[in-house]
Order: structure tokens, then C-alpha cells, then sequence
């Protein structure tokens, strides 16, 4: 049966209701983006798995999107960004792995773990922060502690000077909405090419220990490793997916705590670690709702539909952790003491995070850290009305308000 496109809702205002609509149209469901574009979205485990391992679905949309081809495409659509980045999320084959190995250095088992004792820094000095904050007030605890702490810990890895951290983070936080107009997509592109121009010139001047100087240092060696085009990209989604994802996660984590005393119990009790937390709620919320792009570079028959040649394709994480072919019909509840914790979460195959080591590394030190200081921390608002994220490419929420401490008596 022939069933109508559903238009994604640019407003993500309600993720997981959407990727159940979608899934109730079979594992792979068209959808409409921004500007008209059609495009197939995959809801399903098994088929996202093969999905992300089949060579005939490629990134590099320059080379297989035939409107963008065309130049059918304009300067200003929406998702422009997705699209028109030169890095390691956009390449395929021997680009894509020459690019992943550079940038590999940077989450190397020894580089991850020295970096525990500034996480640890970092967290405290942002509990500290909160803890001076007057009693009883409300705190958006993501924009104070969950996102704070990756976006530090990004920046201070790729060496970002203080002076220039909003800039470099301005263009992220943007791209992922998907309530741009033309217009301000545009400009985000414009706005985060030069922050990132800007961070290259300032390393190539005065050169430290950080990620960012050893790329540098890497393109001089050989000038055909890294172009000045694939520097910016490469940092652009180097600071996305290090801040903005984690914080999702870990925000998704404190609600489905508060929100179930007695899961928060078991962790507190010792009887279950961080470390199931922070898996279930990777599960249950992915930090990625639907990821741009790839590209069928040849007609493909997958999970019962037929996707031509060109046509774009999303990865719905958020739905796949929730797939009840998987988790059964407690999929969608929040449950650390489940034995399976399968996802996709990070991705698979040859474009699977660099980074899953690291959150979890950060999450581990963070999120215990939080409970212990502010044991009496509790939610401000219900749950349904915590503010969505304003977009159907992340899965998070606009703002986390809560308390801290328990209110003064009377």
C-alpha cells in the first residue's frame, strides 16, 4: 500500500511519538525535510546495522546527491550544513579512513584516560558554581552542568582560547536546530566557517598541546593530508559531537533518575553502577534523533521498499534504541536493571563514534559527582513540560530546570 511522506516536525516537539509513527509505516518510512526534499528514515535495529555497513549508502553528498549535482540546491536551504561540510562524516572509502586516522589521536585508550583527573576538575569547579547559587532557586542544570562540562572538555582538548569558545560554539548549537529559515542557515555556515578559520589562524601563530596544533602540525608535514576545507569541517564536528550529544544524554539520564526513585535507588544502593545508567539511557535516548545524511549510490531494496539511486537517507537513532523488536514492550521504559542494553546509539561500522570512551568517561565522573553533592536535587517542572530541544535532528531537551536543595521550611 502506497502510504503519504509524514513531514518531520521541525520543532521536535515530540521525538519519540514521531519515530513510532515512522515505524508503524514498516522499518523504513519516507519522510519530507525542510524545502520539499524527500528522504527514507530507518527505525529498525537490524536494518540500520546493515544499513551502516553497506558501501552502497555513502556520505559524500557533493558526489551522490544528484539535485545538490545539479546545483538545484540553494546557498540558503535549511539543511545546507549537513550537506556541504568537508569532513569525516562526509567522505567515504580511503577519504573517510585518512581522515578518521588523524583524528583518532585523539581518543586513544592512553590520551582518553589522562584526561580523568580535568574532568574531574572541571566537574567539581561546575558543582562548586551551582552550589553558590541561592537556595531554592531554579536551575537549568543542562545548560549549567550537562552541556558545560563536554563543551569544556572539547574546547580544552582541541585548545580553543577563552576569547574565541562562544564563536566556536555559536555555529554548533544553530546547526542542529531545524527551525532555521533559509537565511539563517546561511549565515551559520558563514558564521562557523571563520570561527573555526579563526582557531586555525591563532594555533598556526602560537602552537600548544592540544588536538587542533596537532592537526596543524600534520597538514604541514604533508599538505595533502589535510586541506584547509577539511580542517574546518573536521573541527566543526569535532565540537558538535562533543558537547551537545553527551549533554543530551547525560540531561536524559537526570530526568529518567528523579522521574524513577526506585532506579535511582538501586545506582545510589550500589546495587547497579553508573555505568548502567549511563547505558540505558544511551539506549533509551539517543542523543541523535535522525542523523543527515547518507546517500543510495545505487538502487537499493531494503527493509521491504525500494530506495532509488540518490535518494537521501536518515538513521533515526532515537527510534532504533527503542526498536521492540529488540527490547520488547518495555522498550521505552527506563529500566538499568535490563540485561540487554543493545543500541546504535554511537553509530556502527566505519562511521561509529571516535568518542563513545570519552562520554562515557565524562558520565562516569559526572553524573555520581551531582547526586552526591546535591542529593536533594528534584525536578522544577513535570516531566512533560521540559522544553524539547526546538529540532528533529537532536534528541534533547531545550533547557532542564530543577532544584538543587530542598525548599526552607515554612
Amino acid at each position: 500500500m502506497q502510504r503519504c511522506p509524514i513531514v518531520l516536525d521541525r520543532t521536535g516537539q515530540d521525538i519519540h511519538a514521531e519515530a513510532a509513527r515512522l515505524r508503524a509505516q514498516g522499518p523504513v518510512a519516507q519522510v519530507e525535510l525542510p524545502g520539499g526534499h524527500l528522504a527514507w528514515s530507518i527505525t529498525s535495529y537490524e536494518v540500520a546495522k546493515r544499513v551502516l555497513t553497506d558501501p552502497r549508502f555513502v556520505k559524500n553528498g557533493k558526489k551522490h546527491w544528484p539535485p545538490l549535482m545539479r546545483g538545484e540546491v540553494p546557498p540558503d536551504w535549511e539543511m545546507i550544513t549537513w550537506v556541504m561540510m568537508d569532513n569525516v562524516q562526509t567522505r567515504d572509502g580511503a577519504e573517510h579512513d585518512r581522515l578518521r586516522k588523524l583524528i583518532s589521536h585523539a581518543f586513544v585508550p592512553r590520551r582518553v584516560q589522562s584526561a580523568r583527573g580535568h574532568i574531574e576538575k572541571l566537574t567539581n569547579e561546575l558543582l562548586d558554581d551551582l552550589a553558590a547559587l541561592p537556595p531554592g532557586e531554579v536551575v537549568d542544570i543542562k545548560g549549567r552542568f550537562t552541556y558545560a562540562l563536554p563543551a569544556s572538555v572539547i574546547l580544552d582538548l582541541f585548545g580553543v582560547p577563552e576569547e574565541q569558545r562562544n564563536s566556536v560554539l555559536e555555529g554548533n548549537i544553530a546547526n542542529s536546530k531545524t527551525t532555521n529559515t533559509g537565511a539563517e542557515a546561511e549565515a551559520i555556515m558563514v558564521q562557523w566557517h571563520a570561527a573555526m578559520e579563526e582557531l586555525v589562524a591563532t594555533k598556526r601563530k602560537e602552537p600548544g598541546n592540544d588536538l587542533t596544533s596537532l592537526l596543524i602540525a600534520q597538514k604541514e608535514q604533508d599538505g595533502a593530508v589535510l586541506t584547509d576545507e577539511e580542517m574546518v569541517g573536521t573541527l566543526h564536528v569535532m565540537f558538535g559531537a562533543g558537547s551537545e550529544t553527551l549533554g543530551n544524554v547525560m540531561a536524559h539520564a537526570i530526568v529518567d533518575l528523579l522521574s524513577n526513585p526506585d532506579q535511582l535507588n538501586l545506582v545510589l544502593s550500589g546495587e547497579y553502577g553508573w555505568d548502567d545508567v549511563f547505558a540505558e539511557a544511551v539506549r533509551k535516548d539517543a542523543a541523535v534523533a535522525q542523523l543527515p545524511f547518507r546517500y543510495a549510490a545505487e538502487d537499493v531494496e531494503i527493509g521491504g521498499v525500494k530506495i532509488a539511486q540518490g535518494d537521501l537517507v536518515l538513521i533515526a537513532y532515537a527510534g532504533i534504541g527503542r526498536d521492540p523488536e529488540v527490547h520488547g514492550a518495555s522498550a521505552d521504559q527506563f529500566d538499568i536493571t535490563r540485561a540487554d542494553k543493545t543500541n546504535l546509539s554511537f553509530g556502527y561500522g566505519p562511521h561509529s563514534c571516535m568518542g563513545q570512551s570519552l562520554a562515557a568517561l565524562q558520565a562516569s565522573i559526572a553524573l555520581p559527582a551531582l547526586f552526591a553533592r546535591f542529593p536533594d536535587i528534584r525536578l522544577a517542572v513535570p516531566v512533560e513540560e521540559i522544553p524539547p530541544q526546538g529540532t528533529f535532528i537532536m534528541n534533547g531537551y531545550g533547557s532542564l530546570p530543577v532544584y538543587l536543595t530542598a525548599p526552607s521550611p515554612a
